[in-house]
């Protein structure tokens, strides 16, 4: 839920500022309205992200209010505005041709995102200056606001208590996606329910254009269907990873439930969440106060009066008599608790009660703390990336994250096509593996690292998914990075000076506050000279690899 706002807002920003030329009105976030009972404390927006900071950071690229005047909130409650759905797909020019004449003429119009995005992410070079300001907003501009941050980074200061790194695990297993894909026979009993009535839905929708019932095992084998936890625990003990490695498992919602982690679980016995490293109250304390809510009235049987019960039996005929038939049976509330008890009762999906609309935006602050931690993380497996739904995923934006901070960061690539073929010609002694598969397992890892599996994500995710890969767009070089740089990033830019001196007085500033005399400031001068190479950074980054690197 985080990678689609996330996605959308840098999507928004870029059509509405320098398209529209428009002021900006801070947008709402549906699963976390008022109405679905968050605190009263806190904005649809302000749930999430701090709103101080997302002004502050786009001050010089839009006009952006808190809420619309008065008398314009009660025109929008009445519609009087014009308001637009655009598609994740959309073009520049559906933003000038159709919303621009809109706009001038209303002067207020309403933008309503319900895929994940609104502008497409592939734009031509001359619009360079715009992906720039989408990797502002994603990057610098989206803050999570205070107490999610210092939670999320308590999370991975205990994660590091004794100071072991941490690999972070996103499983990806959510129904749209395998809806989307056809992978319903993965599951088991009410799950493959379950993705079956959304892939209906999908159709219906006509979001997809394929029959309800295909091949999920073919849909595996091609790379469309995700890596279950036990084979991504197999991939793991292949590179040599101790049973003891800390693993934190990502995602506020993992479709097939807790079942599904028993086999990683087996192999890695220190496998972890958010629940198990925050005790309950840190994790109340993200929600603000709550009104409590009205408790669903139990459909109990009609009671009768012991009169009116006497003159049924004196009516009812002759003894013996056959038994009455049953009245229905009432659905308790106890019954209806769950995200999937309406299966085996109605063959409609209900309407979400207000416990669980509740529950939906307290996923969002989950996946929030998800999202700090996989970032921060020593090492990241994504379990399903690059779906080419064209939907944001959480692991993708992960991905690209940790590259845009440090490129250097392990974070591995899987080709699933690929690697089920691996598991298919092993699959007799999976847990006692022939030498042979397990170099294989090695080396295709190893080069998803590197440069090999950063060229395939700008093949295959970048065109649908920017915000995955965003460089060379959104990354500079300063004057004193090596010459050779490696073919990923011989279209870098350089960095503007003032960004090149910010970094040279930042730096200034850190050595100076571990207590460095002053003396050493000509030492530093002279490492920070544009012909020299920051050595100390890299062999720093060279030995946290080292660190994680499981073949050593």
């Amino acid at each position: 839920m985080v990678s689609y706002m996330r996605k959308y807002l840098a999507d928004l920003r870029r059509s509405g500022i320098r398209l529209l030329n428009a002021t900006l009105v801070i947008p709402e976030i549906q699963e976390s309205l008022q109405s679905k009972g968050i605190s009263s404390k806190y904005t649809s927006f302000s749930y999430v992200y701090n709103d101080e900071q997302f002004v502050a950071a786009l001050k010089n690229d839009v006009i952006i209010v808190k809420s619309l005047p008065p008398k314009l909130k009660e025109a929008r409650k009445q519609k009087q505005f014009p308001t637009f759905k655009p598609t994740r797909s959309a073009s520049p020019s559906y933003y000038i041709t159709e919303v621009l004449p809109a706009l001038k003429k209303a002067k207020v119009i309403g933008l309503v995102i319900s895929d994940g995005g609104c502008l497409q992410d592939a734009l031509p070079p001359s619009l360079a200056e715009f992906q720039r300001l989408r990797c502002r907003v994603a990057y610098h501009a989206l803050r999570f606001r205070a107490e999610i941050l210092a939670l999320g980074h308590e999370i991975v200061k205990r994660l590091r208590a004794s100071d072991q790194p941490y690999l972070a695990y996103h499983p990806g297993l959510v129904r749209d996606p395998l809806a989307y894909h056809g992978c319903a026979e993965l599951f088991q009993d009410v799950h493959t329910e379950l993705i079956q009535y959304r892939r209906a839905q999908m159709i219906k929708q006509r979001i997809i254009r394929e029959e309800i019932s295909v091949d999920s095992h073919a849909r595996k084998m091609n790379g469309s269907c995700p890596l279950m936890p036990e084979e991504v625990g197999l991939l793991l003990r292949a590179m040599g990873y101790p049973p003891l490695t800390r693993i934190y498992v990502a995602g506020s919602e993992i479709f097939g439930g807790q079942r599904v982690l028993i086999p990683l679980h087996a192999m890695y016995t220190n496998l972890v969440d958010r629940t198990s490293l925050c005790n309950k109250q840190e994790l109340l304390n993200l929600f603000g106060p709550e009104k409590p809510l009205e408790e669903e009235a139990l459909e109990t049987l009609p009671s009768k009066s012991p009169q009116l019960s006497k003159e049924e039996w004196d009516k009812a005929g002759p003894r013996p008599r056959p038994l009455p038939p049953p009245p229905d049976r009432p659905i308790y509330r106890h019954e209806k608790e769950g995200w999937y008890g309406w299966v085996a009762e109605k063959d409609a999906e209900p309407d979400p009660s207000p416990s669980e609309l509740r529950t939906r935006a307290h996923r969002l602050l989950w996946a929030a703390l998800d999202y700090i931690v996989s970032v921060e993380a020593d090492a990241f497996f994504p379990g399903f990336h690059n779906d080419d739904s064209g939907w944001p995923d959480f692991s993708s934006l992960v991905m690209g994250h940790r590259l845009y901070e440090m490129a250097s960061l392990r974070t591995y690539r899987p080709n699933r096509k690929y690697l089920t073929e691996l598991f298919n010609s092993s699959s007799e002694n999976l847990y006692h593996p022939k030498r042979s598969w397990i170099l294989s397992v090695r080396e295709h890892l190893n080069k998803s690292v590197g440069e090999e599996g950063l060229l395939r994500e700008l093949r295959s995710s970048k065109p649908t998914a920017f915000l995955s890969y965003p460089i060379p767009e959104c990354s500079c070089r300063t004057t004193n990075s090596p010459d050779v740089i490696g073919s990923l990033y011989r279209d870098v830019d350089e960095c503007p000076k003032w960004m090149e001196k910010g970094l040279k007085v930042s730096l200034q500033d850190t050595v100076i506050s571990g207590n460095e005399s002053p003396e050493d400031d000509a030492e530093l001068d002279k490492q920070l000279e544009p012909d020299e190479d920051d050595s100390t950074q890299t062999k720093s980054s060279l030995e946290q690899d080292e660190e994680m690197d499981p073949d050593d």
